[in-house]
């Protein structure tokens, strides 16, 4: 067996010392020269009916084994948005970003692992990983424990499959019982896996496998499915193959960066804009992308948002959820469908293929050349019972839906709107910029004007709401709840949901320079740069004031006169502006992230400090 080019030299460690090392590891001599692949788990999730198996990592060390690897597992922190959700504990969800991903360049850095696997599912953790991999540049194959079957519908209460966002709408409904509203409870979330939705986590986990690190069917393919399980044991597989590859014959084409290079960002958001992702795609995108030193910003999102049309309206912006989008194909059937209307580029290759080309031609369903393995994954089904147990189903779709007409992934001609689902608006309000789903608003809430309601923080934004403080035509202004402001850049699913509770989900819109869940729909726009604290003009804004939002211009602006906004900047004092009344414990772990972060117009990464 020829030896692999140890990372050990490039640490300043010696041969002896790194075998010594590895025996004190339990590694044995006969393992010199076996890839070391790290796993990086940030999912607990048990694997049923293997007494052996303790957990996903255990599953992916098998595969690594087997192929001639050497496993050696490590966790995570890893935050749950739905535990953190609508109190002061969402404040560390997207700083924890950057612990998971210095966690992650500590272990491997510090063992010299040759190579990583990732196993992560929910919100800041895929990021987090992704931002780890690509400083890192080491082989790495990304795996995540899958989306959880929807919500069966309530009767009375509820049209069609429902998850836990319907739950805090309604909840501000006074129509809706209590009693109606617990049974939508415990119906909305039956099964393992993260939220049913296009929200945040399966849109990363979507974006995993058009960056090229990720298999075919990570971001779609249930956590109750069978055929779950064979990714876990292919991702093991396959990180071993690329780790060869790389040290034994200097393939640096396997690398983070060789794959993950500024034509696959780009495809990764025009697959984004299409299937209208969570906003927080967006923060994170730009992380990852300022990670792997790669040039992409705010305008090449601009750009392709006004190229790419939006194909499919998955839930929160429509009523399929992710296993129909699994049935039309996954993430290989948007690609195919951007692909025939000539809005891909094909200087990419992936982990697991050579080519756009060879890649589509395999895994797209309604290219007509998808393998049996393709055509066999995206059958796979919900199993429609309550469970807690991965991989415990193997139900199929009698058939695929392929309809590219009026199916849950329509073709370019048929598209639901010209324009993508995301966009990025700016204006006074914006200098550096903002972000809209517009996916989740129908075309005549595109332009939008409103007055001011002015809330210096979510809990009183929330107050507002549920008062009735806030009426028809207004805007409702969240401020000081940016990155620097919050600190923490707060998700805010509470206000919008309360909105639509309300009945205000389309006369109302609500802006800020934090940012929202991936389950948020409405006239909402986030990540307002600069925001208040670094001086930004939503600072400046009062109650009464007029508010314009168009879509077509790609514009937020405030409609007063520049004297004004100049007297009531020279009366606002010195910088960091701050909240006259919020009361809000900061601790001084989050006063330390106030002071390295940047703006949401860079990811809300971490300034340089060289």
């Amino acid at each position: 067996m020829a030896q692999l080019r140890s990372r050990t030299s490039t640490h300043g460690r010696n041969m002896a010392g790194a075998r010594a090392l590895w025996r004190a590891t339990g590694m044995k001599s006969g393992d010199f020269g076996k890839p070391i692949i790290a796993i990086a788990n940030s999912y607990t999730q048990f694997v049923p009916g293997h007494v052996h198996l303790k957990n996903m990592g255990d599953l992916v060390a098998s595969a690594i084994e087997e192929a001639g690897g050497i496993s050696k597992e490590f966790n995570t922190i890893a935050v749950d948005d739905g535990i953190a959700m609508g109190h002061g504990g969402m404040l560390y969800s997207l700083p924890s970003r950057d612990v998971i991903a210095d966690s992650i360049e500590y272990m491997v850095n510090a063992h010299t692992a040759d190579a990583l696997v990732c196993i992560s599912n929910c919100d800041k953790i895929t990021p987090g990983h992704l931002m780890a991999a690509m400083r890192l540049n080491i082989p790495v194959v990304f795996v995540s424990g899958g989306p959880s079957e929807s919500g069966k519908p309530v009767e009375g209460v509820t049209e069609g499959r429902i998850d836990l966002v319907d739950a805090m709408a309604l909840s501000a409904d006074d129509s809706v019982t209590d009693a109606q509203l617990a049974e939508v409870e415990e119906n909305a979330c039956p099964t393992c896996g993260s939220c049913s939705g296009m929200f945040t986590a399966n849109s990363m986990n979507c974006l995993t496998e058009v960056l090229g690190l990720s298999l075919p069917g990570n971001g779609t393919t249930l956590a109750t499915h069978a055929f779950r399980r064979e990714l876990f044991l292919e991702a093991g597989r396959t990180i071993v193959d690329l780790a060869r590859r790389y040290y034994e014959e200097d393939d640096e084409s396997v690398l983070p960066r060789s794959i993950a290079t500024k034509a696959a960002f780009s495809n990764a958001m025009a697959m984004d804009v299409a299937m209208g992702g969570s906003t927080n795609t967006i923060l994170h995108i730009l992380a990852v992308a300022i990670e792997g030193g790669v040039d992409f910003g705010l305008d090449d999102i601009d750009r392709i948002s006004r190229l790419v049309p939006t194909l499919s309206k998955v839930a929160p912006n429509g009523t399929a959820h992710v296993e129909d989008v699994h049935r039309a194909g996954g993430i290989p059937a948007i690609l195919g469908e951007l692909d025939r209307a000539g809005l891909l580029d094909h200087t990419v290759h992936t982990v697991h293929s050579p080519d756009l080309t060879s890649w589509l031609a395999e895994w797209d369903v309604r290219g007509g050349t998808a393998s049996k393995k393709a055509e066999a994954l995206f059958h796979a089904a919900p199993g429609g019972v309550r469970t807690t147990q991965a991989f415990s189903t193997t139900n199929t779709w009698y058939e695929l839906d392929l309809d590219g007409e009026s199916g849950v992934v329509r073709a370019v001609p048929h598209a639901h709107t010209k324009d993508g689902g995301l966009a990025v608006l700016k204006g006074n309000l914006a200098r550096d910029g903002a972000v809209f789903k517009t996916a989740g608003v129908t075309e005549d809430l595109f332009h939008f004007e409103g007055t001011a309601v002015v809330c210096d923080s979510q809990e009183e934004a929330v107050q507002k709401i549920l008062d009735k403080t806030v009426k028809a035509g207004d805007v409702v202004v969240i401020r000081y709840e940016g990155p620097q402001g919050g600190p923490g850049m707060q998700e805010m699913l509470y206000p919008t949901s309360f909105l639509k509770g309300r009945g205000l989900g389309k006369t109302c819109a609500l802006i800020t320079d934090g940012r929202f869940s991936g389950g948020t729909s409405g006239v909402s726009i986030g990540h307002i740069s600069p925001e208040a604290a670094e001086g930004g003009l939503i600072g400046l804004i009062e109650d009464g004031d007029t508010i314009i939002i168009d879509v077509d211009k790609r514009l937020l602006e405030l409609d007063v006169p520049e004297d004004e906004l100049a007297r009531r900047r020279t009366a606002k004092g010195p910088l960091p502006w701050r909240p006259e009344h919020r009361e809000r414990q900061v601790s001084q772990a989050l006063k330390v992230y106030a002071h390295l972060v940047r703006s949401a117009t860079y990811g809300a990464t971490r300034r340089p400090l060289d």
